[in-house]
């Protein structure tokens, strides 16, 4: 991974127009009076073992930085801002992360913590999501600054308020771990995403074949699933594609040009990278009061890759200077910067060798 990162960022300084520098920190002014119907709830695309146990049980951050070569990198994303963006956020996040650091030897960090919309009722489906994004988002770029910022609902419209506060917080990578049913409006909503020099990335969903937004944004990095088998140590022994990672042809979404002999579709692919996400591989996350019990539990889902993915985001960002775009991922996608994931299906589509409506270009390489 070291090396793909190196020949990643020679390539995209060689090709500048394809990436979105970071040039304003500016919002950018809403076409549209109003935001998606408040009906419209997002899902939390997550899975856990049906029990907590009182040390680790699941992957580690040295199994996973290992596995995907990130333990070879000199960098460890100083100077970046990762925006976590999440519903109804957890009141033990800074304690949580502190003892998961401490239990893996990692250095901690502060979380800063943002209730833009008020401070808002207790969820431990959600406080759990807001563990796993801060603690692995830390894991893989521990050197990164984390702004967590926590919408009061789970509805479309106040997240994707949070998102534009994450962005002018300064966030440079901002990961979405949740997405909605496609709704035949959302195009008017791509804007939010349509930010120079900041990274969006969403996971794609854990129902198997079907598009979701934003994973379906042209201006977002949709991440799908795997399955990746690892020995103690951390080396690969296999990895092939999850047959719960979300994926398809976006139904309102046109194909962006990026895609363009990728594949034949008139709609957006979806996703355009993966991650491990098959809870029998989960990670280990730890949480006070999930549910009246304090300690870890076993994670998988498409919720894993998002915020793994905005960290090796950061890491780029931090060792080029450049911020990691759909175009960029496409632009370097036939050489040897991804796993090409070439076997297992999402129910509809199949891992194939290229692109795939399963598992995108591929895992980190």
């Amino acid at each position: 991974m070291a090396k793909a990162l190196c020949r990643i960022g020679l390539t995209l300084l060689l090709s500048l127009p394809f990436l979105a520098l970071s040039t304003s920190l500016r919002a950018q002014t809403s076409p549209n009076l109003h935001g998606p119907p408040d009906w419209i709830q997002v899902r939390r695309p997550i899975h856990i073992l049906p029990f907590i146990t009182s040390s680790p049980y699941g992957y580690s951050p040295a199994q996973m930085r290992h596995a995907y070569a990130f333990d070879q990198i000199p960098v460890d994303g100083a100077g970046q801002t990762i925006g976590i963006v999440v519903a109804y956020g957890s009141r033990t996040i800074q304690s949580d992360l502190n003892q998961f650091c401490a239990t893996f030897g990692i250095p901690t960090t502060t979380v800063n913590v943002y209730y833009p919309q008020g401070l808002p009722r207790r969820d431990s489906g959600w406080a759990l999501e807001t563990s796993l994004d801060v603690e692995w988002a830390h894991a893989i770029a521990p050197g990164a600054r984390i702004v967590l910022v926590v919408a009061a609902s789970d509805s479309l419209s106040n997240l994707l308020n949070a998102v534009d506060y994450a962005v002018a917080l300064g966030a440079k990578q901002v990961s979405m771990s949740w997405g909605a049913s496609e709704f035949w409006s959302e195009t008017s909503y791509d804007y939010h995403f349509n930010r120079s020099g900041v990274t969006f990335v969403a996971s794609s969903g854990d129902g198997g074949a079907g598009v979701s937004w934003p994973a379906a944004s042209p201006y977002v990095v949709g991440v799908g699933g795997t399955i990746l088998s690892l020995d103690y140590y951390g080396n690969i022994i296999s990895e092939t594609a999850w047959s719960g990672s979300g994926g398809g042809i976006s139904a309102y979404e046109s194909r962006p040009a990026y895609q363009n002999g990728w594949q034949g579709a008139s709609g957006r692919g979806v996703p355009d990278v993966s991650y491990d996400g098959d809870l029998n591989t989960g990670v280990a996350v730890y949480m006070s009061n999930y549910n009246g019990y304090t300690g870890w539990l076993t994670v998988g889902g498409t919720s894993m890759g998002a915020p793994q993915w905005a960290s090796v985001c950061a890491l780029i960002k931090a060792t080029f200077g450049l911020s990691l775009s759909d175009s960029a991922l496409y632009s370097v996608g036939r050489s040897s910067y991804f796993r090409d994931i070439t076997s297992g299906c999402n129910g509809t589509y199949c891992a194939t060798a290229g692109y795939d409506y399963v598992t995108g270009l591929g895992s980190p390489y």
